[in-house]
């Protein structure tokens, strides 16, 4: 009886041992985050427990089978209810589960604290690439997979981070805390850094929040963590953390890079490109971007994704081509690629689906082309005239435009670009009561927020001019057309000035 108590006390203590490796592959990562760290040892605390609790039972169990079998001559006992027992194996767990509980508790409220953030970075998933857009810099990219296709068809040596390297790495500071807007386009997603402790769902029409504070430079690779397709497995997230000096070095370089973008974006408006140059370029993006779905061979996927390759999109008039590739199809997988690619790439790809496969159409389309078809026209140029006088709109501009700024940075997330909203989640601003209504109650609630629901005040996190620019700018976008320009001394006079 003694070597069974030993055999059971010796796997016991064996089990642990190879669980608690932290470089096991078979257990949880610790993580770079304090978050993580909490996660691991509130794992490793209950594992322990459950062992302990799993080898007790056993040992009772085994040793009560051999120590009173029948051929021992052991004689089997009649009896019915054990109050004593009865109390024991209710109290006991209870107070376990208690003990689990606690911990467990205030991690998942640490876990669920979005606020005092320094830095704030929307996400959005679609099919199959990471959308990063930095509100506090008004900037943004994509992230797509960067593995080369001769290794995803087995023509080429694998590498180590294979399926799980980007284009652009989504790049943080160290020791800030980074609070993510989580959404999707199309279907759901999960964005999951195992590292940070960071697993959040991708809703279309949904924004859920997570944060990180890593605490180690170094690059963290992730992946889609939901079905989200038949590329789902090519939906890889790589995270770069730099020291604060590199990071902001790395920040510099990026808004000099949306400068030289929009520069080269005038230039492409005015400049001729020919069939053979738009050809190269083309092909480049749609292995890039249009492949997954429409096949390199432009053959699509039979009931799934329509081929280019003799269709009468490619065959067809050349404005509905480029409306289609720029704004999408509603109700399909089709996304607008007019946010996602330049001018010049837009109409490079165009002319490749025109003219490869056969389809020879000698269609050229410039860039030119697609400036009716932009869908990121700021919504200003479009006031209506006979609601709001050219005068009217000549003094509303500048204070508008401002606003988009700050509306772009600190409201889209909740109120979305166009206004909209999210339907049953945040009301839009577009057509509603508090953007055409006494504009002190909404300079007071876009200052003060609204108790009870997910609008906060703004009032200590932007100044006047920028609380008057955002307000004025809702007041007017989308149709709404008041003709109110609201100035800084609105603001003072109604909530009183950022101290």
């Amino acid at each position: 009886m003694q070597k069974i108590i030993k055999i059971f006390a010796t796997l016991g203590v064996v089990s642990l041992a190879f669980v608690a490796r932290g470089e096991s592959s078979f257990n949880m990562t610790q993580g770079v985050t304090d978050i993580s760290h909490r996660v691991y040892d509130l794992h490793m605390t209950i594992l322990y427990i459950c062992v302990a609790i799993g080898v007790v039972v056993f040992g009772v169990m085994f040793y009560s089978i051999v120590k009173h079998r029948k051929s021992s001559g052991a004689k089997a006992a009649q009896f019915h209810e054990s109050t004593k027992v009865e109390l024991l194996w209710t109290i006991i767990p209870f107070f376990i589960l208690i003990a689990m509980a606690i911990p467990a508790t205030t991690t998942l409220i640490e876990m669920e604290d979005n606020s005092k953030a320094d830095i704030t970075i929307k996400i959005t998933a679609s099919q199959w690439k990471w959308h990063y857009q930095y509100f506090d810099h008004d900037f943004g990219f994509f992230s797509l997979l960067a593995t080369p296709s001769e290794q995803i068809k087995n023509k080429a040596t694998k590498t180590t981070n294979y399926l799980l390297e980007v284009d652009r790495h989504l790049v943080i500071p160290v020791n800030k805390k980074v609070r993510f807007l989580i959404t999707a386009d199309d279907v759901i997603h999960a964005w999951w850094v195992p590292a940070f402790a960071v697993k959040q769902d991708a809703n279309p029409g949904f924004i859920n929040e997570a944060w990180t504070r890593v605490n180690e430079p170094g690059i963290y690779r992730g992946q889609c963590a939901e079905l989200c397709g038949k590329d789902h497995g090519f939906m890889p997230i790589v995270v770069e953390v730099l020291s604060e000096v590199d990071y902001q070095q790395w920040l510099k370089g990026q808004l000099a890079q949306v400068a030289r973008d929009k520069q080269a974006e005038q230039q492409a408006l005015s400049s001729t490109v020919t069939l053979e140059e738009s050809m190269l370029l083309g092909k480049t993006v749609y292995d890039g971007r249009c492949a997954a779905c429409h096949q390199q061979n432009g053959q699509g996927i039979p009931g799934a994704f329509p081929a280019i390759k003799g269709s009468a999109i490619a065959l067809g008039d050349v404005n509905a081509h480029i409306d289609i590739v720029a704004n999408g199809k509603a109700g399909t997988a089709m996304q607008a690629f007019s946010a996602q690619l330049s001018s010049k790439e837009l109409a490079a790809v165009i002319t490749y689906e025109r003219n490869a496969w056969g389809n020879d159409t000698g269609d050229v389309v410039q860039a030119s082309d697609l400036v009716q078809s932009n869908a990121n026209d700021s919504i200003i140029e479009k006031f209506d005239e006979k609601i709001v006088t050219p005068a009217v709109a000549e003094k509303i501009e500048p204070v508008a435009r401002s606003g988009e700024a700050v509306y772009l940075a600190h409201c889209a997330a909740c109120h979305q670009v166009t206004g909209a909203g999210i339907p049953g989640a945040f009301p839009a601003l577009k057509g509603s009561p508090i953007a055409l209504g006494d504009v002190s109650l909404h300079i007071i609630m876009v200052a003060n927020g609204k108790p009870g629901t997910a609008m906060q005040g703004f009032k200590n996190q932007l100044t006047a001019d920028e609380l008057a620019a955002v307000i004025t700018y809702e007041r007017n976008a989308w149709g709404n057309d008041t003709g109110d320009t609201v100035v800084a001394s609105d603001i003072e006079s109604t909530v009183g000035g950022n101290k």
